[in-house]
């Protein structure tokens, strides 16, 4: 982690990950890429290294990330898509010119073109979140059960119940305070 920065929330999921560079959205906003370098820096953690990001393609991942949360948040509580979301996804996937690259361990790998890196791996982002959306992969889009956080993830436990976006941090919290409050009403004993 760089310094004086947050650190990373890191899933299997690239899409729902993304969407968690913005966290704790109905309590005190925590904003995880805050300067283009933050999102070169994320970008390389999630295999998707790029050498620069300029502050228009920061301003254009956000909309992205924006995009697939209300997207996501609409397929978790089973409601329409959002027309202008759906529309910013199916622009940046669009827009990317990545290859998938078969590595000799069997790996999947993205080659990025240098003119357009960033674009090109807003194309990956956007291009997992549809293939989430579309119900192509195994699980379920939820929605984390923190009052504050309320984020988008995917749900690929066995039996599809996951509560929480991460149990580290969500859950742990919300057992925490669960604990304190049983503890409140619990009678003292004398002394």
């Amino acid at each position: 982690m760089r310094a004086g920065f947050p650190e990373f929330r890191l899933g299997s999921v690239l899409a729902t990950s993304f969407t968690a560079t913005l966290t704790e959205r109905q309590g005190d906003p925590v904003e995880r890429i805050p300067v283009p370098q933050r999102l070169v820096d994320w970008l390389a953690v999630n295999g998707l290294a790029v050498d620069s990001c300029t502050t228009a393609q920061l301003e254009r991942a956000r909309e992205l990330r924006e995009s697939i949360h209300l997207a996501a948040t609409a397929a978790a509580l089973k409601e329409p898509l959002p027309g202008p979301a759906v529309q910013v996804i199916n622009d940046r996937s669009a827009e990317g010119r990545a290859a998938a690259i078969l590595t000799p361990d069997g790996e999947r790998e993205w080659r990025l073109s240098p003119s357009s890196s960033v674009e090109d791996a807003l194309g990956v982002i956007a291009a997992d979140a549809i293939g989430i959306l579309a119900g192509e992969r195994d699980g379920r889009l939820a929605l984390c059960a923190s009052p504050t956080c309320r984020a988008a993830f995917f749900d690929t436990s066995q039996s599809r119940t996951r509560k929480w976006c991460e149990m580290n941090t969500c859950g742990n919290r919300q057992k925490k305070a669960r604990f304190n409050a049983s503890q409140r009403k619990r009678p003292r004993p004398e002394e």
